[in-house]
Formats: C-alpha cells, sequence, structure tokens
C-alpha cells in the first residue's frame, strides 16, 4: 500500500520538529554549561560529563522521534 502524501507531510513536519525540539534543548544545555566551566574552571570534568549524559538523552529522544516518523511512512 502507498503511503499518501499526507503521511509523507505529517512525516517531514514531525521530523522538522523534533530536529528543531534537540537543536534548542542542546543549545539551552551548552549554554549555561561554558557559563559554569568560565566560572568554575577547576569542575570542567565534572560539567562535561554531565552535559554530555544530558545531551546523549535529548539526542536519545529525537532519534525517537524520527523512528517515528519513519514508522508513519512506512505504514
Amino acid at each position: 500500500m502507498e503511503p499518501s502524501a499526507l503521511a509523507y507531510l505529517g512525516a517531514g513536519i514531525g521530523a522538522g520538529l523534533v530536529a528543531l525540539g534537540a537543536g534548542l534543548g542542546i543549545g539551552k544545555l551548552a549554554g549555561p554549561a561554558m557559563e559554569a566551566t568560565a566560572r568554575q574552571p577547576e569542575s570542567t570534568s565534572d560539567i562535561r560529563t554531565t552535559m554530555i549524559i544530558a545531551a546523549a538523552l535529548i539526542e536519545g529522544v529525537a532519534l525517537f522521534g524520527l523512528v517515528i516518523c519513519i514508522i508513519l511512512v512506512a505504514k
């Protein structure tokens, strides 16, 4: 069964929103992390580790959203 144009449109909009949300989320995460590193250089490794874990969680949610968009088109 051929996917309809509406499914393609929905998947495209969904993928765009997922990418936008992930970019904004990581941007809101990285800014304060850079400020914290500038204020307390001795805590750089702890801040970096926490930031990388949070960014990985954000990327995981974004990947899940993209998979949902692909499944939407595949059905």
